[in-house]
């Protein structure tokens, strides 16, 4: 039984799960010893630098067991953009090539397209940007096409933070070893809530984010398989394999291996297939009351178990959200002095302004109910049909 999160008590509805998390509170409970009395270096030889020695251990021990990896293979960053970069950027930086070729695609997390785009201003990396199709997934004869002998690394993500769209990512990875270049993928959103094992699926680096799984902010991983070479973006006293110097944050990397500890118990209990299950109620109660008006965004299968993505015709997400702030959610639109802008993952997969600007991505977690989920479905019912 999933204890009650006491922040969630009597406020709107949360369906952002996939802009953040709460912490779950075993996560914290996990993590403050480590910021009260176990507080010693983990570097240190004596009786108080060996217990958060040994936490960091399990700690890595946990994340890698999430993902079927080695707990070697396991590098703790800042945040999932750090890994990115470290991913992206050390790659190339690495690479015995003169001009370095990237490929990754356009629906890709901000972290990773500045990260392509830097190594292209300041490294001279040629990058190619795949397109995407309908539903928001790359077509591996175009990954195959692209590909050149100077080809160092590819970068697609596992899951798209805006429509929950899953790359065939064992796929890519076979076509992108078959032409001698790495493979990384964000697995930002998909860790933790689908399950994942990096032996099966072939990546070579794979990036994990504490707060899309109920850990705090301020902590990720990079999974970087045994013989992969990296330049660290980092510089010091060699900690994590070397490849990001400074004295580890035991309590975080704590809460991340707890976070992470969780998510397999909660993988093997079936909570993916709960929240899928409210996901499609969810769904089904607004397309049985606005009857040819909710359009689903992204594919209907191959997706994260969490994420709808629906426009609604007739209607603006950012204003149908605006009226009720009963539920806490997002839209794809960005706004930019009040003008808002269609998502650009969204034109990506080829919609037009229209069901753009009309987006609404309702994102489930841990603590959404059937309750919630039976509310929201009124709210926006009564929203849109006043519109």
């Amino acid at each position: 039984m999933i204890p009650a999160h006491p922040e969630l008590q009597g406020g709107p509805v949360y369906l952002d799960y996939n802009a953040t998390t709460p912490v779950d509170p075993r996560v914290a409970e996990a993590m403050w010893p480590y910021l009260a009395d176990r507080f010693g270096n983990p570097s240190s030889g004596h009786a108080y630098g060996i217990e958060p020695q040994q936490a960091l251990l399990r700690a890595r021990t946990r994340v890698a067991a999430l993902i079927g990896a080695e707990a070697e293979e396991i590098v703790f960053t800042g945040s999932g953009s750090e890994a990115d970069n470290l991913a992206l950027r050390g790659a190339v930086l690495a690479a015995k090539t003169d001009r370095p070729h990237v490929i990754t695609q356009v629906t890709e997390h901000p972290a990773v397209l500045e990260a392509c785009r830097a190594v292209e201003r300041l490294h001279g990396t040629h990058v190619t940007y795949l397109p995407v199709n309908h539903d928001g997934l790359v077509d591996p004869a175009a990954l195959a096409a692209a590909l050149t002998e100077r080809t160092v690394l590819v970068s697609v993500m596992a899951a798209n933070n805006e429509t929950g769209a899953l790359q065939p990512i064992a796929e890519l990875a076979r076509t992108t070893h078959a032409h001698g270049a790495l493979l990384h993928c964000d697995a930002a959103q998909a860790a933790g809530k689908i399950p994942l094992d990096v032996r099966d699926l072939g990546v070579d680096l794979l990036t994990i984010v504490g707060h899309k799984m109920y850990a705090p902010k301020g902590i990720a991983a990079l999974y970087v398989r045994h013989g992969v070479t990296l330049e660290p973006l980092v510089y010091g006293g060699g900690q994590e394999r070397g490849l990001r110097a400074g004295t580890e944050n035991v309590a975080l990397d704590v809460a991340l291996g707890a976070a992470a500890q969780l998510a397999v118990q909660d993988l093997a209990d079936g909570g993916d297939r709960r929240i899928a299950a409210l996901r499609d109620r969810l769904h089904a109660g607004l397309a049985n009351r606005l009857p040819g008006r909710i359009h689903l965004n992204g594919p209907a299968d191959g997706r994260l178990p969490n994420t709808l993505n629906i426009s609604i015709d007739g209607t603006r997400g950012h204003e149908l959200l605006a009226a009720v702030p009963e539920i806490a959610a997002s839209t794809g639109s960005a706004c930019h002095s009040g003008d808002h802008t269609p998502s650009p993952v969204l034109r990506a997969m080829g919609l037009d302004d229209a069901r753009s600007l009309a987006a609404l991505r309702l994102s489930l977690g841990r603590w959404t109910t059937p309750d919630e989920i039976d509310r929201v479905a009124d709210l926006l019912v009564t929203a849109a049909g006043s519109e």
